[in-house]
């Protein structure tokens, strides 16, 4: 039923060079005369004796992370990455550098696809719905999942914490700063300034409690915003919202930062981690495709190595693992001919997808839950991606197009509202000097402030993105019901096996269309969007075991 990738699934292959070419930090802090490496250990060698192996070989360890055996390296020796590969201790050692000017993302197509396609539609509204914040009427995916009524039995607690391994996390909006830990947060991926731009503080480390993207913010308010009064309330409004800042400003995602937030959140007890992106530059990591060189091959062995490493040693630590499958509107299980990697570093180039050998990371790795995502017909979004490899469930996800044929066809309403940095909106130019809504964006960006003058500011977003981080309210909702106290990290815990299981059994089963081919022509979406939903009732691939539903995961027993 799944592909799901597996330690032993790489056992052999991980026998090759795991090495990547991973950019962090700032790519202007080191010498000319000195080269950073990432080094990758071998298999049940001691970090001590990595260590060893590294200075011996010519190399300063700068940045160490024990638990998945990867190290952040410089070395002014001109063959240290030969001698490194030469260790037994080591598989090899990589340059760490980043390649070429990627300024911050601009308007993203799918995610954003009413700034590209003007809206047309008129917002539907949610009838005979009681709202616990101004905005809420607004939210049809709580409405979807049943969110509104688990609240009467179960509004989260504040012993259970969720990791929002993404972009970073705007505390200054008032439906976050609430819920947010600052002591547990932590940022893993300093501004690369030929990736993001200027840095914007002296170290480009940008403190926690901010988010220059604006995508980890929306994903936060998604499963935590407070029920307070103000802007809109999130799937668990009373949980603890803790940022772990794996992708830069400019919205990569590259290995290290990404191990080292799985790490942190293993290493903190942390409750469910929502991942919302795939590791780049690969759309899919494959362990030998003939049409990569080399040192891509290398560097994709290595990120399939790194992070099988680090999810499963965060499913150990009883982390509960979400991940978005993705909006390349494609099955999973027969991927089409990947055209857009690399994404960072050199120029994309056509790559046939062996379905055995390749994997899109994290949502194909151990222990994650896939989710695909709906619009509100409940009909999976065209954008999607889905198959019976790895989805688990299904969850709103928003859908721009959604309606055909009603009112509401073409409507910024279809999608998710959440919260957003009014910096990136500002940015963006939709919110003016004064903090301001400017009229042309009135209709998809929201201003809601307290009585003591705190704004926050919320807009409109879609993608699986979005769907992932429903599935990891409902998650966080099943720890604070059924959880028992962590004696170790302090608040509550539950096995994730135990939680996915909930989740999953819980979920409001859905069978496939009629008929099964699903096109999107009336959507203004041509041939590549069609899409074959194969299984039953009770498990398929465009549902999987079900649209989640967070008042059945509160209230049925058994745990």
């Amino acid at each position: 039923m799944s592909r799901r990738l597996t330690m032993g699934s790489v056992a052999t292959a991980t026998a090759l060079a795991l090495v990547a070419i991973v950019p962090t930090g700032p790519s202007n802090a080191a010498p000319a005369s000195t080269t950073d490496y990432t080094v990758v250990a071998e298999d049940g060698v001691s970090a001590d004796a990595a260590v060893a192996a590294i200075a011996a070989a010519g190399g300063t360890v700068v940045e160490r992370n024990d638990s998945v055996g990867v190290f952040r390296v410089s070395s002014t020796r001109t063959d240290f990455a030969t001698r490194a590969a030469a260790a037994d201790a080591l598989i090899g050692a990589a340059q760490r550098k980043a390649i070429g000017y990627a300024p911050k993302l601009e308007i993203d197509a799918v995610e954003q696809e009413n700034r590209v396609t003007a809206a047309t539609g008129t917002a539907r509204g949610r009838s005979g719905v009681t709202s616990m914040d101004p905005l809420d009427d607004k939210l049809w995916g709580l409405d979807m999942i049943r969110a509104d009524e688990s609240r009467r039995k179960q509004a989260g607690k504040k012993g259970v914490t969720v990791g929002i391994l993404d972009t970073g996390l705007d505390a200054s909006n008032p439906d976050l700063a609430p819920n947010f830990s600052a002591s547990l947060s932590r940022n893993f991926a300093p501004d690369i300034v030929e990736v993001d731009g200027p840095c914007e503080v002296e170290s480009c480390l940008d403190p926690v409690g901010t988010d220059d993207n604006g995508h980890g913010t929306h994903v936060a308010g998604t499963i935590g915003a407070a029920a307070n009064g103000v802007g809109v309330s999130g799937v668990a409004p009373k949980v603890t919202l803790v940022e772990l800042k794996g992708g830069q400003d400019s919205g990569y995602f590259f290995l290290e930062p990404v191990v080292n937030a799985l790490t942190h959140a293993a290493d903190s007890g942390l409750d469910v981690v929502n991942m919302s992106f795939y590791v780049d530059p690969w759309l899919y990591n494959c362990l030998n495709n003939p049409a990569d060189s080399p040192q891509a091959q290398a560097e994709q062995q290595a990120i399939i190595k790194g992070m099988t490493r680090a999810l499963t040693y965060a499913h150990l630590k009883g982390v509960t693992l979400v991940g978005a499958l993705g909006n390349n509107h494609e099955d999973l299980g027969d991927p089409r001919t990947d055209i857009s990697s690399p994404d960072f570093g050199a120029p994309a180039y056509p790559r046939e997808i062996d379905n055995n050998t390749c994997w899109d990371l994290p949502v194909e790795g151990p222990f994650v839950i896939g989710v695909s995502a709906l619009g509100p017909s409940a009909k999976k979004a065209d954008y999607s991606n889905y198959g019976t490899e790895q989805i688990s469930v299904a969850a709103p996800g928003g859908w721009f197009r959604d309606g055909f044929g009603t009112p509401s066809f073409r409507s910024d309403a279809n999608m998710i509202l959440s919260a957003y940095p009014k910096k990136v909106l500002q940015e963006e130019g939709t919110v003016d000097e004064d903090g301001n809504v400017v009229p042309a964006a009135a209709s998809f960006v929201f201003k809601d402030c307290t009585a003591a003058g705190a704004c926050g500011y919320y807009t409109y977003l879609q993608g699986t993105s979005m769907a992932a981080p429903h599935a990891s309210g409902v998650a966080a909702l099943i720890v604070s019901q059924f959880g028992h106290r962590d004696y170790q990290n302090g608040g509550l815990t539950l096995a994730p096996w135990k939680v996915e299981y909930q989740l999953n059994r819980t979920a409001a089963a859905h069978a496939c269309p009629k008929p099964r081919l699903q096109t999107y022509t009336n959507e203004g979406r041509d041939a590549e969007f069609n899409a074959y939903c194969e299984g039953g009732k009770n498990f398929n691939g465009f549902y999987g075991y079900g649209i989640i539903d967070a008042y059945a995961a509160v209230t049925t027993r058994g745990l």
